[in-house]
This record gives structure tokens, C-alpha cells and sequence, in this order.
């Protein structure tokens, strides 16, 4: 008997498992929040400098003042950073900086973290370092928290994550300066690496393979609808503040429910705590009216049903195995490229909704609802065509979308937007084959080690993604031309990649060299065969 026969007699699709991965899939939905926040709290609205605070204007109005103090640029429209030294009506005067801050136009939102510390101007760069500061927070507690799963538990360490990202969250509400925020969202990224990962262990762990992708393909949409969600919770709060406690406090929730969580069995084994594991067992089983069944578990049953586990365990396998055969080289290398430019080139395009000159909230909606259709659609195109193929299109589209966009004059907003649109889709379906094809292509023993280690490529790509738009500073179209050609190059690399449909999983590293001299020998065959066969056409012929 194997565990999943054992799981399948406490019942594996009951209602433990149903209430199981509903509450641990809720938290899901606000990870998007806390990954596009930046979009809402960080908004920059128009602004301009503040008149000389030593002169009398008050009988003016606040145009007037305006036209006296601020130039206007080349568009007509009034210079954000500087201002004439001295009040006047032309522009031959000397001007210098905003030496008495600025004046914002709230019209959009109540208050956020640029007006709030004056992130413009000489300080604009303070924005994106904001995000990329986020963004290693995600890549540490990737780090962190993959340690602490493995020593003390999932429920431990999701229950450490929930209870971070609420105070994190809360404290960054309440920062009274612009580095106290920046360490609390650091903090928020750390945890939002440790709800999504010790999440998906404890679903994964609890129900049968045949349900798997059914429930991973929900869990992925929890994250779309979060995308939605973000945009009508920032609609109807404009204040940064409350906003950053809108999408906190809700992992306050979470915490307490979290409690009633059972630890993965699968793990207790491993850990030799096989007593516990089979308390839990039979809690799963009372749970879903197999009060009966559960009572014939005990530690032998148990220990013979993970016997094959734990003999897997006491091998050891480290990153390096990754690297070790020239075949799991170039998987390694290929993935890692990859999931890279997938996550580079999608937060490029989520994290700037601005520069689309479309309502930030309309753009969101938009954003998020792409998802759908094109999670689906590359879901059909994995099955039909192949994990290799879909991967490198979904790559090579996107890129050329986000190209092209930088022919379509500004002016053109809704061409531009849907191009836009049309590449962060294609990154969608990217992810989504990424998170099917790279578990199906590392063998089982250095299944884990692989996963964490493309996934770090891929939360080191969001790291880079806000610090490319500063580039824009001095050529406007260079951030596009990157964003748009590492994954036009990334898709060429995916060609490279063995297809893994219709296989098996492979248990080890010598398998995935079986497998793929298995596929060499048949198109060597085949194509002498066809060699062959065109001789003998010739012959006939002549």
C-alpha cells in the first residue's frame, strides 16, 4: 500500500480537503495586492514647484500663480521640477529648483507615499528602489522559509507567515518615513514567500495526483480574481494608509484559522514523528465520515505506505546536481532563462500602469481579467501541441508585443494598450506553462532544489524589472526594447528543452539522460527511415 492508497481510504476528495484548500487558497487572493500595490500607493500625480515662500501672492489665484512662478515645457505643460527664481510673466528669467517642495494634483488619490515624502524629481529613482527593496524581500524569504518548511514544519511556517504579513503590513501603514516603509515591505515580501509556499505544500500534500491540476488551476485563478480585487479595494480607498491596512488586516484572519490547520503527514513521516502523523490521519478521516477506515491506521501500515519516500530521503542531493550532467545543465540553465525574463518582462509591464495614459483602475481590471482566457488558452495548447512549443510562443508573442509598442505614437492609447494587453496575457500563459513544464523536467530526487532555484531566477527578475525603468530617464524607448527583447530570447532558448508530454515523471537524474537518449535514438531512426524511403522515390522515378 502506498500513501496515496492511504489517503485514499481516509478519504482524499471529502470535506477535510474541500474546507482545506478553500481557506488556504482565501490569502491567495490578496498576494496580488500586496505584489501590484505599488501601482496605487506609489501613484505620482501632477505636480509642479511651490511659489518662493517669501513673497505675498495671496490676492492671485492659484493659476496666476502659476503662469508667474512655473515655466512650461515643451508640450505646454507646467515643468515639474523647476521654477523661475523670481516671479515674472516670460521666460527669459533664471530658473533654479524647487526649493519649497511642491503642489500636487489630488484629483486621482488622497494621499500617497509620493506626496507623502516627495518621491519626484531628484528622488523619482526612490520609487522604483521601493519596489525592487519588495521584491528581495520575496526572494529572502524564498530562501528562508524553504529552510524553516523543511525543519519545523508547513504549519508552523505558514502560521509564522500570516502572523508577518499582517504586522508588516500594519506597521508600513504607520511608517513616519520613507525607509521605515521600505524595511515593513520588505518584511511583507519575506512573508508573502512563506504564505504562497508552505500554502501550496500543505494543497499538494492533501489530495490525490488526479486532482491536482484541477486544484492548482483554481489556486492560480485565486491570484487572477486577486488582480480584480486590488483594483475595486484601491477605487474605493484613496488614502495610501488605509489602503496598505485594507489588504493587511484581512492575514489578521487568516492567522487565527490557520491554527486549525493539520500538519502534512507526508512530512511527519519524513521527520520521524510517525505518532502524530497518524493522529492526523485520523482526524482527516472522522472529517469526512470515515471514522472506521481510520482506525485501521497505525505506525506499521504507515511507515510500509512510505517506504519508497523514506528511502528517497536519505539521499543526498544538493543545487549542484543541477549542474552535474550536461543534460540537466542545459534544463537548469534553459528554466532559469525562462522564468527570468517571464517575471522580468510581466512586473515591467504591471508595475508602471501609468505610462499607458489610461485610468490606473480601468488598466488593472484589464490587466487582471487577461489572465483568464489566456490561462485557459495555454492550458489546451500544453495538452494539444506540447509543454516546448507553448512555452517558447507564449514567450516570443509577448516580446514581439511589447516591440512593437514602441512604434505605436503615444497618442494612439488604445493600440498601445491593447498590445500591452496582449503581452502581459502571453506572460500569463507563461507562468502557467512554467509552473507545469520545470516540475516535470527535474527528476524527483532534485525535484525541490530545482524548483526553488528557478524560482529564485524568477523573484530575481522582479527585483530588476523597476530598476530598468529608471533607464527611461534618459531614453524613453530603452525600457521597452528590454522588457521586450529578453523574452524574445528566453523563447528561443526554451526550443532547447526537452518535451515532456505524454511522460512520465522521472524519479532520477538518470532517467532524465535515459529519456532524452531515447528521443534521440527514435528521430535518428526516423529520419534514416525517411533517408530511405526518398532514395527509393528517386530510383522509381528515374
Amino acid at each position: 500500500m502506498a500513501f496515496a492508497d492511504l489517503l485514499e481510504q481516509v478519504g482524499s476528495t471529502g470535506r477535510f480537503q474541500i474546507v482545506h484548500v478553500t481557506l488556504l487558497s482565501l490569502p491567495i487572493l490578496m498576494m496580488a495586492s500586496h505584489n501590484l500595490l505599488q501601482n496605487f500607493v506609489a501613484s505620482v500625480p501632477p505636480h509642479y514647484c511651490s511659489g518662493p515662500a517669501n513673497l505675498s501672492l495671496q490676492p492671485l489665484s492659484k493659476g496666476d500663480v502659476l503662469r508667474l512662478t512655473v515655466p512650461l515645457d515643451s508640450k505646454g505643460k507646467p515643468e515639474r521640477c523647476r521654477r523661475f527664481a523670481q516671479p515674472q510673466n516670460h521666460s527669459t528669467v533664471a530658473l533654479e529648483g524647487c526649493d519649497n517642495g511642491w503642489e500636487y494634483n489630488m484629483t486621482e488619490m488622497s494621499s500617497t507615499i509620493i506626496t507623502e515624502w516627495d518621491l519626484v524629481c531628484d528622488r523619482r529613482s526612490l520609487k522604483q528602489m521601493g519596489q525592487t527593496i519588495y521584491m528581495g524581500g520575496v526572494l529572502l524569504g524564498a530562501i528562508i522559509f524553504g529552510g524553516l518548511s523543511d525543519k519545523f514544519g508547513r504549519r508552523f511556517s505558514l502560521l509564522f507567515s500570516h502572523l508577518m504579513m499582517a504586522v508588516g503590513g500594519t506597521c508600513a501603514a504607520f511608517a513616519t518615513s520613507f525607509t521605515m516603509f521600505c524595511v515593513f515591505r520588505f518584511a511583507c515580501g519575506m512573508a508573502l514567500s512563506g504564505v504562497i509556499l508552505n500554502s501550496l505544500s500543505l494543497i499538494v500534500e492533501w489530495i490525490p495526483t488526479r486532482v491536482r491540476t484541477v486544484v492548482g488551476t483554481g489556486t492560480a485563478y485565486c491570484y487572477t480574481l486577486g488582480q480584480l480585487l486590488l483594483a475595486g479595494v484601491a477605487y474605493c480607498i484613496r488614502d495610501w494608509r488605509w489602503l496598505m491596512l485594507a489588504v493587511s488586516l484581512p492575514f489578521y484572519i487568516s492567522f487565527v484559522y490557520s491554527w486549525w490547520f493539520l500538519e502534512s503527514a507526508r512530512w511527519l513521516v519524513l521527520k520521524r514523528k510517525s505518532e502524530q502523523a497518524v493522529k492526523n490521519l485520523r482526524t482527516v478521516a472522522r472529517i469526512n465520515g470515515r471514522h472506521a477506515e481510520g482506525e485501521k491506521i497505525n505506525l506499521e501500515v504507515l511507515q510500509e505506505s512510505m517506504k519508497k519516500e523514506m528511502s528517497c530521503s536519505q539521499g543526498n542531493y544538493s543545487a549542484l546536481d543541477l549542474f552535474r550532467t550536461s543534460t540537466m545543465r542545459i534544463i537548469t540553465i534553459c528554466l532559469s532563462t525562462v522564468w527570468f525574463s517571464t517575471s522580468f518582462a510581466y512586473y515591467g509591464l504591471s508595475m508602471d500602469l501609468q505610462k499607458f495614459g489610461v485610468d490606473i483602475y480601468l488598466i488593472q481590471v484589464i490587466f487582471g481579467s487577461v489572465d483568464i482566457p489566456a490561462k485557459v488558452i495555454m492550458t489546451v495548447s500544453m495538452s494539444v501541441i506540447g509543454r516546448r512549443p507553448s512555452q517558447s510562443a507564449a514567450l516570443i508573442i509577448a516580446g514581439v508585443a511589447v516591440l512593437v509598442n514602441l512604434l505605436v505614437p503615444f497618442e494612439h492609447q488604445t493600440i498601445r494598450t491593447s498590445l500591452a494587453v496582449l503581452g502581459k496575457g502571453c506572460l500569463a500563459a507563461s507562468f502557467s506553462c512554467c509552473y507545469l513544464y520545470s516540475p516535470e523536467l527535474y527528476p524527483t530526487v532534485v525535484r525541490q532544489n530545482g524548483m526553488g532555484f528557478v524560482s529564485m531566477m524568477a523573484r530575481l527578475g522582479a527585483m530588476v524589472a523597476p530598476l530598468v525603468l529608471l533607464l527611461g530617464e534618459g531614453v524613453s524607448w530603452l525600457p521597452g526594447l528590454i522588457y521586450g527583447g529578453v523574452p524574445i530570447l528566453s523563447g528561443f532558448c526554451a526550443v532547447f528543452l526537452p518535451e515532456t508530454l505524454g511522460t512520465g515523471l522521472p524519479d532520477t537524474v538518470q532517467d532524465v539522460e535515459e529519456r532524452l537518449d531515447e528521443k534521440q535514438i527514435l528521430t535518428t531512426c526516423l529520419s534514416s527511415q525517411q533517408k530511405q524511403e526518398l532514395t527509393l522515390t528517386l530510383k522509381e522515378a528515374a
